[in-house]
């Protein structure tokens, strides 16, 4: 993997390049929709690719894993072949679902041992596994695996658990170099950072990551329920310590204000599932603020749901419409408010890498993030 940076804002830690990988080119910064389980909820791949134009998107190791196995990916192919996908796709370690299912599992120094949420079942990941399962499923980028803590998090848990997360990592990194590419393309394994919000132990997270010296590098445990200004805050911090020349992702962030902010700091890829949650509860995002689409000053507003999101879900369907589908509890509603929203999150980072090809991307920036607390 190889990337690009084009250019730098003058004012902010901004800049835009471009991510190379063997199943295409990935321009930054950029939004990666979610796709759990080889699915983004509700959207066809050809929307994905033809209309929302999404450059990658993200497989969850853990869901995979339980279904519908390695076995049936590696006998697809791999997860591109299996979901009929010919873009870059990046998949996660899985250690965000271990901390999401906290009565349900033991970490131990050798790995984690948990209960499917499925049917109850016991598995068992390690660093090791965590790449053998990530190699299956066929990612472009791997994520290394590690333990995210939970906000609040006492200062001498967040370090203990940093500590281990550091020693997964040299076991991840020794384990991916002695295993080879899948499916006949490259995969690449990125490092995580961690430290809570705690300055001393994400500065320490920081440098021990950049020692590995890997491709792209990428900032967990943020967006877990800390104030924002303490994300900003260790995100500004780690950005002045990870390498300049690698991209840099924060995993799991966010609305588009927390988008806008972090592109500000010096962050290169984002993901989250709140467009598309958000989508199916009728909250919609737009370049002049956040509609609730089932309230009623809509029913009789016959303009686009967003004249500024170039995709037809935003320009040829009106508000009385979907409100329309909502109210009557039309799957079709869902459908079309979550291809709003991921073309309006995809149109959000295109239209910064703009900015900061013109050098105006702060006062842009300042603009929109205003705009972005909006409820119209």
């Amino acid at each position: 993997m190889k990337f690009d940076i084009l250019h730098t804002d003058p004012q902010s830690n901004a800049r835009s390049g471009k991510v190379h990988t063997d199943h295409g080119i990935i321009e930054t910064p950029i939004f990666m929709p979610v796709g759990t389980i080889g699915s983004v909820k509700g959207i066809h791949q050809r929307e994905l690719k033809n209309d929302i134009d999404a450059e990658i998107i993200l497989g969850n190791t853990y869901h995979l894993y339980l279904r519908p196995t390695t076995d049936i990916l590696e006998k697809a192919g791999g997860l591109h072949q299996f979901i009929g996908w010919d873009r870059p796709i990046l998949t996660d370690s899985g250690g965000y679902q271990v901390y999401s299912l906290a009565h349900r599992r033991k970490i131990k120094e050798e790995g984690v041992t948990f209960q499917s949420h499925i049917d109850g079942s016991k598995h068992f990941f390690s660093p090791e596994k965590a790449i053998d399962i990530q190699r299956s499923i066929g990612g472009d980028i791997i994520m290394a695996f590690d333990e995210c803590t939970p906000y609040p998090c006492d200062f001498k848990y967040a370090k203990k658990s940093m500590e281990m997360t550091h020693r997964w990592l040299k076991r991840c990194i020794d384990h991916f170099d002695a295993t080879p590419d899948k499916y006949g393309y490259q995969q690449t394994l990125s490092p995580i950072v961690q430290g809570s919000t705690y300055p001393e132990l994400r500065k320490i997270s920081a440098e021990t990551i950049a020692s590995h010296n890997r491709p792209m590098n990428a900032i967990g445990g943020l967006s877990v329920g800390e104030p924002a200004e303490d994300m900003y805050a260790m995100t500004e911090l780690v950005c002045g310590i990870l390498p300049k020349d690698k991209p840099r992702y924060l995993m799991g962030v966010g609305t588009p204000m927390n988008i806008l902010e972090s592109i500000a700091l010096g962050i290169d890829m984002f993901d989250c599932v709140l467009p598309s949650r958000n989508a199916r509860h009728g909250l919609l995002y737009t370049a002049e603020g956040i509609i609730n689409i089932k309230n009623a000053k809509w029913k009789d507003d016959f303009s686009p749901i967003d004249i500024e999101t170039p995709c037809y879900a935003s320009q040829e369907y009106t508000k009385a419409y979907l409100r329309h589908l909502f109210v009557c509890g039309e799957l079709l509603g869902c459908q079309i408010a979550t291809l709003h929203n991921l073309s309006f999150f995809l149109w959000l980072v295109r239209a910064a890498r703009i900015q900061i090809k013109n050098g105006t991307f702060l006062g842009w920036k300042n603009k929109m993030v205003e705009k972005m607390q909006r409820r119209l």
